[in-house]
C-alpha cells in the first residue's frame, strides 16, 4: 500500500491541465499529495476523456501517485483494472456501481484505497450502512461531467452529516470534494469536514502552480483548525 499523505491533500485535476504538454503539467504538480485523473465514458456523464492507456501512461509519468475518479458505467467491470496499472486511489460512483461493496473489496485487494463518490442529488445516507468498506468518500460539488462549474454550497449539510457519521462509527474514511474548489471556496469545505480536496483550474490555472497549491493547503488547514 502507498505511503499516505497528511490531511489536508491537494489532488490538482488534470482534466484543467494542457493535454499536449502532460508529462510538464505532471512535473508542475510535484509538490501535490495526488493528481486527480478523471476517467469519463461519454454514457455515464456527457463528457469523454480517456481510459486505460492514458491513465497507465500518466502513472509511468507522474511524480505524485494517482487519484483516478470513474465517472463510467460498470465499475464493477472496469474499476479493479485500474488499480491493477497502479493508481494509489481508485473511486467509482455508487450510482453506477450494481455492488459498491464487491467493487470496493476488489481495490483495495489489487492494494488501490477504495473511494465512492457521490453526485449532488444522492442523499449521503445511502452510504452510511457500507461507509467501513471505503477508504475515501467523494462528495461532488458540482454535477459530475465537466471542468470549471461553480461550487454548490448545497452540498456541505450532506458532508457535515457523512462526516458526523463516520467518527461516530470510529471511521478513518477520507472525505474528498470536487468541483468548484478555489481559494474562495476551499474554506467552506474544510469547515464543513472535507480533507481531501480537487482542484483545476484554481492550479492549472494560477501563474505559480506549486504557490497555489501551497495556499490552497494553507487555507483548508487554517479553516480545519477553526471548525
Amino acid at each position: 500500500m502507498h505511503d499516505l499523505p497528511a490531511a489536508p491533500r491537494i489532488n490538482p485535476s488534470i482534466l484543467a491541465a494542457d493535454f499536449v504538454n502532460m508529462q510538464r503539467d505532471l512535473a508542475r504538480i510535484a509538490t501535490a499529495d495526488f493528481v486527480h485523473v478523471d476517467v469519463m465514458d461519454n454514457h455515464f456523464v456527457p463528457n469523454l476523456t480517456f481510459g486505460p492507456q492514458m491513465v497507465e501512461r500518466i502513472q509511468a509519468t507522474s511524480p505524485v501517485p494517482l487519484d483516478v475518479h470513474l465517472m463510467i458505467t460498470d465499475p464493477d467491470r472496469w474499476a479493479p483494472g485500474y488499480a491493477e496499472l497502479g493508481a494509489a486511489s481508485v473511486t467509482f460512483h455508487l450510482e453506477a456501481a450494481a455492488d459498491p461493496v464487491a467493487v470496493a473489496r476488489a481495490l483495495r485487494e489489487r492494494g488501490a484505497r477504495a473511494g465512492v463518490a457521490i453526485k449532488p442529488g444522492t442523499p449521503g445516507e445511502s452510504l452510511y450502512s457500507i461507509l467501513d468498506e471505503f477508504d475515501q468518500v467523494l462528495v461532488m460539488t458540482v454535477e459530475p461531467g465537466f471542468g470549471g462549474q461553480g461550487f454548490m454550497p448545497e452540498t456541505m449539510p450532506k458532508l457535515e452529516a457523512l462526516v458526523a457519521e463516520a467518527r461516530r462509527r470510529g471511521s478513518e474514511v477520507w472525505f474528498q470534494v470536487d468541483g468548484g474548489i478555489s481559494d474562495a471556496t476551499i474554506e467552506i469545505a474544510a469547515a464543513a469536514g472535507a480533507d481531501t480536496f480537487v482542484a483545476g483550474s484554481a492550479v492549472y490555472g494560477a501563474d505559480d502552480v506549486e504557490a497555489a497549491v501551497t495556499r490552497l493547503r494553507e487555507l483548508a488547514r487554517a479553516a480545519s483548525l477553526e471548525s
